[in-house]
């Protein structure tokens, strides 16, 4: 089994930045695309970024695009989302999620192509 754990959520304005991070508990991630997704209160989950197996490719969603941006580093079991320019709509629980298929040749974009889920970090932005 492998259980994906966020941490670097936080209360922050308007125009700053968070880096969240997803480590691995259990088994590694090494091999398999990892999404981030999101959900704010009252609404459903929304994906956020994605990144394949190898790093090679990443997608975005366009609410995020040119702010956001997600790496991985194999060697610490570890997926990070960078987010800049935060805004107040920014404002969620963010999880992280690993692919149910290994080496995916591009990264899923849809939650049920997810396989574990961590527990989420929330990210709170004040205007």
């Amino acid at each position: 089994q492998v259980q994906p754990v966020e941490s670097g959520g936080g209360l922050v304005q308007a125009g700053d930045s968070l880096r969240l991070s997803c480590a691995a508990s259990g088994r590694s991630f090494s091999g398999y695309s990892m999404g981030w997704f999101r959900q704010a209160p009252g609404k459903e989950r929304e994906f956020v970024a994605s990144i394949t197996w190898s790093g090679s490719t990443t997608y975005y969603a366009d609410s995020v695009k040119d702010r956001f941006s997600t790496s991985r580093d194999d060697a610490k079991n570890t997926v990070y989302l960078q987010m800049n320019s935060l805004r107040p709509e920014d404002t969620a629980v963010y999880y992280c999620a690993r692919d149910q298929h290994p080496r995916s040749l591009v990264p899923p974009v849809a939650g049920q192509e997810y396989a574990y889920w961590g527990q989420g970090t929330q990210v709170t932005v004040s205007s």
